[in-house]
């Protein structure tokens, strides 16, 4: 089943392919980047770690990773601060034989989860078809260089 992933056909699609001549079928999408010819990989790499597009998807990134890093950081630290400074209200209990520590404690396990399903579905909906499109435009940059 496909879920309209991104990467799903472009990893291996024209990779080692013959187009019925005995030439191989050009990777990358319709409308690609020409190669360059004269530069070496170093500075299409720079070129692209320059380009515009390149630093929306690391403004993109870092965007939702270092606040969900920070409130993550001051979740844990705040349970282990109060787990040492407030045994009683770590101790006191919510239902039965569970107390507010282990409810915490599994909150940890949850926080954890819920961040990498968040993180994943960021980077689906807001990163990985603009790196996708850099990653083609690199290869097609880059494609010439060997030859």
């Amino acid at each position: 089943m496909r879920l309209g992933d991104p990467w799903y056909d472009a990893l291996a699609s024209g990779w080692g392919e013959l187009d019925g001549t005995g030439g191989f079928v050009p990777a990358g999408p319709p409308g690609s980047v020409p190669p360059q010819r004269g530069h070496s990989a170093a500075d299409i790499y720079l070129e692209v770690q320059r380009s515009e597009a390149f630093q929306e998807v690391r403004r993109r990134y870092r965007r939702f990773v270092v606040p969900a890093t920070l409130a993550f950081l001051v979740w844990y630290l705040a349970y282990v601060v109060t787990a040492i400074t407030a045994p009683g209200l770590m101790a006191r209990p919510v239902a039965g034989a569970v107390n507010v520590a282990m409810v915490a404690g599994l909150g940890q396990f949850l926080t954890t989860f819920l961040l990498t399903g968040a993180y994943a579905r960021h980077a689906r909906l807001r990163r990985d078809r603009a790196a996708l499109d850099l990653r083609w435009d690199t290869q097609e940059m880059t494609r010439g260089i060997g030859r």
